[in-house]
């Protein structure tokens, strides 16, 4: 799917309520002042009364209010930021993992390598809002999750969506959902006459729906989660098409466990059927509720979910030897990672990656029954094994030589892998596709055309889910 489109082609997408392009972009109606996504169910505004926006926060900027019955703040993030290696992308992700609330727009900039004057300019030009903007959209929705899946008080939530004051959150939650946080709190969903909101504390955890778009295998992402899961780090319960992924995580101001649910019936081959989309549940139990967007950012990118399987399906189901299996499993995702430098670690490691979380991993202060240690910091196991190729890769790691996080220049983190020793281009490869969220990369030395470009990180996904690769 082209995510260039002139004003025309969104308002027919907005007629036809075309849920391929939610996240893609946005439209606001001047007579009421939302704004919506595109597959709003409500009735089509006059082409004249529309406007459209890259993002929400650009809607927002321009003082319009979330709609209430579609939510548009809640829609799968643009599959853009996967794709684009440009600064615009790398600030996408970065903003996307919390980094302006934790570090500030010169702290994002400094990641970036650039000015803040640069960043700014560069993103209010392309997506029509700036760092902060973005930042505050994000925010408001992290609260609005809050009031309406906990009984946090409502100045908990506040600081802990990342709000500098009580002030700036209530003035933020009424210009853009138009209601007082307490309303907002009121107005949560609610599923057979009850609230969705849970008894009231992190320790509780916060239920989540987890969005996609198009269609979604479920089927193979828990296989490969089940295949790879390591001991008191993870653990895959439950019969196939109804399983449970559990992991520990490790974020910026404490811990969490995320617990997500294979939805029965979509991840089998063959029985997603395109359409608009759907979501995985999922609950966090984290100790600082400051890291749930995050922890939110962390899941999705390891589910990718994210993607656009529309755009994906279509590439690679006009090529004859892909085109059978992208039928057989349409909407096929390339997992990511929740741990980007964990995950290098492993690939390292392999099997010896328990042994690494038994002897190096960080108790957690209370065990959650399998779930009982963090993956070790890479500072932890450069200082516990120096020598070799594993002590070098953590070394790394430790001191910024390879950067693998969410801003990280795609390029230069491969650059510097391949400077290591023990990394062989497979692992490289594979660091890159999974760590680095690389949706075009393929095996080394694999017969793989161009014509799969940009998505063959997709295209090897189908090749193996059918055992053609290993």
């Amino acid at each position: 799917m082209d995510s260039v489109m002139d004003e025309d082609s969104r308002y027919e997408a907005v007629r036809s309520r075309d849920a391929r392009f939610d996240g893609a972009f946005f439209f606001a109606v001047e007579t009421t002042g939302i704004y919506c996504r595109p597959s709003c169910p409500a009735v089509t505004p006059k082409r004249r009364n529309v406007r459209f926006f890259t993002t929400a926060a650009a809607a927002q900027g321009s003082g319009f209010r979330a709609c209430r019955r579609c939510r548009p703040d809640a829609v799968p993030g643009s599959a853009d930021w996967n794709v684009r290696a440009d600064v615009v992308g790398r600030a996408m992700r970065l903003i996307g993992d919390g980094v302006v609330d934790r570090e500030g727009v010169a702290g994002l900039a400094a990641r970036l390598g650039y000015s803040a004057r640069q960043v700014q300019r560069q993103l209010t030009a392309e997506l029509g809002a700036g760092p902060v903007a973005l930042a505050r959209a994000q925010r408001a929705h992290t609260a609005r999750v809050l009031l309406q899946t906990t009984g946090l008080p409502v100045t908990e939530i506040a600081f802990a969506a990342g709000f500098a004051s009580v002030r700036q959150f209530n003035d933020t939650i009424r210009d853009i959902y138009a209601m007082t946080p307490s309303a907002l709190r009121a107005a949560a969903p609610r599923a057979g006459g009850r609230t969705t909101r849970g008894p009231g504390t992190p320790a509780a955890g916060i239920p989540l729906r987890l969005a996609h778009r198009g269609p979604y295998q479920a089927a193979p992402v828990f296989d490969l989660l089940e295949r790879e899961a390591v001991p008191g780090v993870e653990e895959v319960t439950g019969p196939p098409g109804a399983r449970v992924y559990r992991r520990t995580l490790r974020l910026p101001y404490g811990t969490g466990i995320a617990a997500v649910q294979e939805r029965r019936g979509s991840g089998r081959p063959g029985s997603a059927v395109a359409h608009p989309g759907g979501w995985l549940d999922a609950r966090l139990h984290l100790t600082d509720p400051r890291d749930l967007t995050t922890a939110v950012q962390r899941l999705r990118r390891l589910f990718d979910l994210d993607a656009d399987p529309f755009a994906v399906d279509e590439r690679l189901g006009a090529d004859p030897r892909l085109g059978p299996l992208v039928a057989a499993r349409p909407g096929l995702r390339s997992p990511g990672t929740a741990d980007p430098e964990e995950l290098a670690v492993r690939t390292l490691a392999g099997p010896s990656a328990a042994e690494l979380v038994r002897r190096y991993g960080k108790a957690l202060d209370a065990p959650c029954g399998s779930l009982t240690h963090l993956f070790p910091e890479p500072a932890v196991l450069a200082e516990a094994e120096p020598g070799g190729p594993l002590g070098a890769l953590a070394a790394a790691l430790a001191d910024g030589a390879v950067r693998l996080d969410p801003g990280a220049d795609r390029d230069d983190a491969q650059a510097a892998l391949e400077s290591l020793p023990g990394l062989d281009p497979a692992a490289v490869a594979a660091i890159r596709a999974r760590a680095l969220g690389d949706p075009d990369v393929a095996p080394p030395g694999a017969d793989v055309p161009d014509t799969w470009r940009p998505w063959r990180s997709y295209a090897v996904q189908h090749l193996r889910a059918a055992g053609e690769w290993e």
